[in-house]
């Protein structure tokens, strides 16, 4: 069974740092992992995308302040966000995508940046 977990959300001011975590069961992890974000009334966004051979893609919003990494070894996909900014604030879903056919999505965690 695939389960994505993610953490790591919370408030923090703007110019702050945050590290979401996802941790991924089944065999998800050996596919291409990603995080998106999503604001009330707007489709859901990339925000960063590591493949299995770490191949790294950011959005042009996050480059310079975010970064993506895995943990092959403990199944875990980490964002590292800093210099945050307001509009930053979004819920964060974990993606796994496997064999480029089956997605898989977490639950979200809410990241709030605000003074």
């Amino acid at each position: 069974q695939v389960r994505l977990v993610e953490s790591g959300g919370g408030l923090v001011q703007p110019g702050g740092s945050l590290r979401l975590s996802c941790a991924a069961s089944g065999s998800i992890f050996r596919g291409t992992m990603a995080w998106y974000r999503q604001t009330p009334g707007k489709q859901r966004e990339l925000v960063a995308r590591i493949t299995s051979s770490a191949s790294i893609t950011y959005a042009d919003s996050v480059k310079g302040r975010f970064t993506i990494s895995r943990d092959n070894a403990k199944n875990t996909v980490s964002l590292q966000m800093n210099s945050l900014k307001p509009e930053d604030t979004a819920i964060y879903y974990c993606q796994g995508v496997l064999a480029g056919m089956y997605t898989y999505w977490g639950q979200g965690t809410q990241v709030t940046v605000s003074s």
